[in-house]
């Protein structure tokens, strides 16, 4: 539910206030997990892969509870508030991981990993619903694209820096980490608090008595332009997280890239995404969601494919710049396209059910991955996740004559 102008303004400077917050904790923390995990604490190809997936499975059944509760709440922004605390409190926790016997290190990180989703997940459905309210249909495509621009320049900024620190220590000293974990909580206090600043407007209590929530909402798969997006969304989703946990065993195994390589690769990524997150809105705003995804998807595809022609590190360097070029696409047109197929009624159960089957995916692709990478080698996988990536073009084109055909809150102005 949007507000007047003013208030629009406001929630509008503290969402990217919150966002520069979360950006910190996310660059400072999660950006250097399997470097972490393998430099320091040893961890095995399946580690790392679980790095990727335990999350995802374990955020599924945070997904079902959140969608009951999503369901019952008049204001989100205590509830997702409370959610981001708690998912930072485990960074404490991460710190904690070298003080315990080195047998166990590893294999507790992985776990500490997987359980920080729980309520993390929290935070991605009930943010993301919050946000739909807030933000009026008419500003998201603007907005969320400058949003992204400022909050992916200060990911830079931030991942430059502390890839210089680690630099300055050796690949298995766990100190610089620490120093991040501790870091990344102090920023998550920040981000909990201009959470709390946006304004919400209190819905009113509808006397007709309420649907009972269920865990999930079935009446979501009778909508069909939902059906297909999630058709498309999953597809797409599977072939881009296959290749997750690849790129970071390439990087640091084959590549032998230190934590200042890392860094460099996720700057280049990032000043790619910073150029090109306005012209996707705007082409997106042009065009369609739907059309711009068969764009993105093909650029996606080329990414897995151009990683394994070289292990040469700055020729890496330059292949992460050309993957931000679409993956900025992929992170604002794909949630732009959900919230265009949804509306306020039904917005919360649409998207935990979307994210509920999102996280399944996102459990089954990176094991799936690693899988294909111990049966046959590093090549195959890599070109299996960009033949899929090319093929969910397909979808999304049937997807964009789907939504032209049956008039579903199309954006064509062509």
């Amino acid at each position: 539910m949007t507000g007047d102008t003013n208030t629009n303004q406001l929630n509008e400077k503290y969402s990217i206030k919150n966002g520069i917050a979360s950006t910190i904790v996310l660059n400072v923390s999660n950006n250097y997990f399997p470097l972490f995990a393998i430099g320091v604490l040893g961890a095995t190809n399946y580690q790392v892969s679980l790095i990727n997936s335990l999350p995802q499975f374990i955020g599924m059944f945070a997904m079902i509870l959140c969608s009951v509760l999503m369901g019952r709440l008049e204001e989100k922004k205590k509830f997702t508030a409370y959610s981001i605390l708690f998912t930072r409190l485990f960074l404490i926790l991460m710190f904690l991981v070298m003080y315990i016997p080195s047998q166990y290190q590893s294999w507790v990180f992985v776990v500490l990993v997987g359980l920080m989703n729980f309520p993390g997940a929290f935070v991605n459905l009930s943010w993301q619903s919050f946000i739909g309210d807030l933000i009026p249909e008419r500003r998201r495509s603007e907005f969320f694209g400058d949003r992204n621009k400022i909050l992916t320049i200060v990911g830079m900024v931030i991942t430059f820096f502390f890839g210089i620190l680690l630099q300055q220590f050796g690949k298995s000293n766990s100190l610089p980490y620490k120093i991040m974990f501790l870091i990344a909580f102090l920023s998550g206090l920040i981000e909990v608090y201009y959470l709390t600043k946006h304004i919400e407007v209190r819905k009113e209590t509808s006397k007709v008595p309420k649907k009972k929530q269920k865990i999930i909402e079935w009446d979501a798969f009778r909508d069909k332009p939902f059906v297909y997006f999630l058709i498309c969304g999953l597809f797409f989703n599977f072939a881009w997280q296959m290749a997750w946990s690849l790129f970071s065993i390439y990087q640091i195994k084959d590549a032998h890239a230190n934590g200042m390589w890392i860094s460099f690769f996720s700057v280049a990524n990032q000043i790619a995404q910073i150029v090109s997150f306005k012209w996707w809105g705007r082409m997106s705003d042009k065009y369609s969601n739907a059309k711009m995804l068969i764009l993105v998807s093909i650029g996606m595809a080329s990414t897995p494919i151009l990683t394994i022609l070289s292990s040469n590190l700055l020729y890496l360097t330059i292949v992460n710049a050309t993957s931000g070029l679409f993956v900025s696409g992929t992170v604002l047109i794909l949630f732009n396209q959900l919230l265009e197929i949804t509306n306020e009624e039904n917005r919360s159960a649409y998207i935990a059910n979307y994210n509920v089957l999102l996280a399944i995916v996102g459990f089954i692709a990176p094991q799936f991955g690693v899988f294909l990478l111990e049966q046959s080698n590093m090549d195959v996988a890599m070109i299996t996740s960009g033949i899929l990536r090319a093929s969910s073009a397909l979808l999304f084109l049937g997807l964009y004559y789907f939504l032209k055909r049956n008039k579903v809150q199309t954006k064509e102005h062509n």
